[in-house]
């Protein structure tokens, strides 16, 4: 039997990664799955939906892909020192750890506990080798025993389960636009974007520019409130802060080119997202977004190096040729499904 944690996920209203690799794994998992909820009065697990105690097997598997303290579920650490049945996760990054100053207090207070608890799994699944990396260093660092085996998972890059799009015309139609997707926070640099779009506006280039993000409530307010007072001055600016799958879809459609100037990263979500469409990606240098970059379909930029993404976002505006090249190859090169993760998940966990 494989058991599938939602205790919060199951509950969450935000569209966040998080929630988007909890939601779509359900999908795909469909009845395989019994879905159980972490219970602190009673410390220990119910069924999301009749609230009974769940009576693990040794046999059987927990599998979560949410984040945990001992804090948010009581009782938690008894629970995985000593498991009723075997424990598997996804582990995402250590960003709380290496960017505590612009992360969300709580993640940052949490984060160090949840990644000692994870040593105590059976099997880790990490979103990407520098995730992994991170992880196995962190270990390392505490000296903690370690008894999980870590591999890697590739995310599924059908956000919403659409077929693979293959556009008629390979360059949407009127005023060029580019997309940024992701959290409006300090780490996913939209204030640096602003300054590029700005810079290349004045310098007389014709774009639109689409921000779609949920705002960080500690961080983004003043990213947002830049945003929107550039909104009301500049009419090729539009900011999105609640955009359902159908608006996004819409957006990815009339995209010229997906902009991801984060700063740090688990995986790249939004690049697999868009790739899948066909649309080109601009993202910036880092290892762990070339995991996926250097598959085809994408320019790099050096981070916070305004003039290195000035040109290359005026490629993927103006270079017909180029953005045809970035279209067709970002069509061609093979990408994950979630349904494809869901059964690398249950194949590794009904085989052990």
């Amino acid at each position: 039997m494989i058991y599938y944690d939602t205790t919060k996920m199951g509950m969450a209203k935000q569209r966040s990664g998080l929630t988007r690799v909890s939601s779509r794994l359900r999908e795909e998992f469909g009845s395989v799955i019994t879905e159980v909820a972490w219970d602190g009065a009673r410390r220990g697990f119910v069924t999301a939906k009749e609230q009974t105690p769940v009576i693990f097997s040794p046999a059987d598997w927990l599998l979560t892909v949410e984040l945990f303290s001992e804090a948010e579920r009581p009782g938690f650490w008894d629970f995985v020192k000593a498991p009723p049945c075997r424990l598997a996760a996804m582990f995402y990054d250590a960003i709380p750890l290496r960017w505590p100053h612009i992360t969300w207090p709580k993640s940052v207070q949490r984060h160090p506990e949840y990644m000692k608890m994870l040593a105590s799994f059976d099997r880790v699944w990490a979103i990407s080798e520098a995730s992994r990396h991170d992880l196995m260093g962190f270990w390392r660092w505490q000296g903690v025993t370690l008894r999980a085996q870590v591999d890697l998972i590739e995310l599924g890059a059908d956000f919403d389960g659409s077929h693979r799009v293959q556009r008629d015309t390979l360059i949407p139609a009127g005023r060029p636009a580019l997309l940024c997707v992701g959290i409006v926070e300090p780490r996913k640099n939209q204030a640096f974007l602003l300054d590029v779009a700005e810079a290349m506006w004045r310098a007389g280039l014709d774009f639109e520019l689409q921000v779609v993000g949920r705002v960080n409530p500690h961080y983004g307010e003043p990213i947002a409130n830049r945003i929107q007072k550039m909104e009301r001055a500049e009419p090729r600016l539009r900011f999105h802060r609640a955009t359902g799958d159908a608006e996004l879809s819409r957006l990815y459609a009339k995209a010229r080119a997906v902009v991801f100037p984060t700063i740090a990263e688990g995986c790249g979500l939004p690049l697999l997202e868009a790739l899948w469409r066909g649309v080109p990606c601009v993202g910036s240098d880092l290892p762990v977004l070339r995991e996926i970059t250097d598959g085809g379909g994408c320019l790099v930029a050096r981070v916070n190096d305004l003039p290195d993404w000035t040109e290359k976002l005026r490629t993927v505006l103006t270079d017909d040729t180029e953005n045809r090249r970035l279209q067709t190859t970002a069509m061609a090169r093979p990408l994950p499904r979630w349904t494809e993760t869901a059964a690398t998940l249950r194949r590794a966990l009904t085989s052990a």
